[in-house]
């Protein structure tokens, strides 16, 4: 047997480390003195306070790391892929905020300027993709604005109110550091009437970012806001793929049929309360054809393992007008994931709706 004081130098686990782990469950004595309350434990130990310890340092949490003591080898490298893949993951957003951080400084001291032109047709049609979304809230300034987000060759808008979020990409020619800013929806209405066709007959829009402000000119023309002071949330959180390869179901729908049908006087919905209100929710499960069907409420009985998500209704017709006529995907992952409607023809436009519960 050994006390806790050897196994702590023999693991690299510390005495209160040992104790913590003991109280989590993680890590119990063989046995524990009951007049002294002195932990005691075996050799056989030894092996598992060192893997403990290992996770530990990697930062792996204490769920997981009592799974990784009971589970076969196979699944502890499950275990361990999955973990790594959240390291990269915040790696690469800690590498993200700190070049913004990096480029809020500079341009502090340096101000720098960045020129974006685009295509005015398509930025008109990003701006109606994600327009919908945008948040209204008085209690999250936050959501009240379109992310315009520039990469090498290109910019994304995003928009979300928690509830729905859209995402639109434009491709441009970027000159000038990439910029991340939060353009007041005002602002965005502004420019969208701008853009419409008969505002000029020239075929770009120039974006302007610098100094804290945003400017958007066609033909001559400008409308300019400066950019809210927030930090817009970390959308790319939900856009990470799981660990299979893609979602359950990918659905292909006729806009114009689906909207039909959920605009039809007889159109199923099932009632939910929320917040002690009466709630109604649009349920869609596949149809064994590859296609859509809306569920309603003696469907959802004594089923358990049909597939499907509930939404609202009246944000899943915004969504619909959003992405265009023609043939859609709906991709359904589960009940408890969003429901992401996209263009077969565009990977980088695209809505998700948050699933209510059934």
């Amino acid at each position: 047997m050994r006390s806790i004081g050897e196994l702590a130098r023999a693991s690299g686990l510390t005495v209160s480390a040992l104790r913590f782990y003991d109280s989590a469950g993680v890590l119990i004595p063989a046995l524990v003195d009951p007049v002294t309350g002195y932990r005691w434990y075996t050799n056989e130990q030894v092996v598992p306070a060192r893997l403990v310890a290992g996770l530990r340092r990697v930062g792996m949490p204490v769920a997981e790391i009592a799974a990784a003591l009971r589970v076969e080898p196979a699944q502890v490298h499950r275990l361990l892929d999955a973990h790594l893949r959240r390291l990269e993951d915040g790696l690469a957003d800690a590498r993200r905020e700190l070049s913004r951080i990096r480029t809020l400084i500079d341009s502090e001291e340096h101000p720098m300027t960045t020129h974006i032109i685009l295509s005015r047709v398509d930025l008109a049609a990003a701006v109606d993709a994600v327009r919908f979304a945008v948040g209204a809230d008085p209690d999250l300034p936050v959501l009240a604005g379109v992310l315009f987000e520039s990469d090498g060759d290109g910019v994304r808008l995003v928009a979300t109110d928690r509830h729905r979020m859209s995402i639109a990409r434009v491709d441009a020619r970027v000159d000038g550091p990439a910029v991340r800013v939060l353009a007041p929806v005002a602002f965005v209405d502004e420019v969208r009437a701008l853009l419409d066709p008969g505002a000029g007959s020239t075929s770009e829009a120039h974006l302007t970012v610098a100094g804290g402000t945003i400017s958007v000119s066609v033909a001559g023309r400008t409308v300019d806001a400066a950019a809210l002071p927030y930090d817009f949330p970390d959308y790319r959180r939900l856009l990470r793929p799981t660990p299979d390869d893609g979602p359950a179901h990918r659905l292909t729908v006729d806009a114009a049929a689906l909207r039909a049908a959920l605009t039809s006087a007889d159109a199923p919905v099932v009632t939910r309360r929320h917040d002690g209100a009466p709630l109604s929710v649009t349920v869609l499960g596949p149809d064994g054809r590859g296609g859509v069907r809306l569920l309603g409420a003696d469907e959802l009985t004594g089923q358990e393992d049909t597939f499907r998500v509930g939404v609202n209704g009246g944000y899943l017709l915004q969504a619909l007008d959003a992405a265009g006529l023609g043939q859609l995907l709906l991709e359904l992952d589960g009940p408890i994931a969003p429901l992401a409607v996209r263009r077969p023809d565009d990977a980088d436009a695209f809505s998700i709706l948050m699933p209510i519960q059934l």
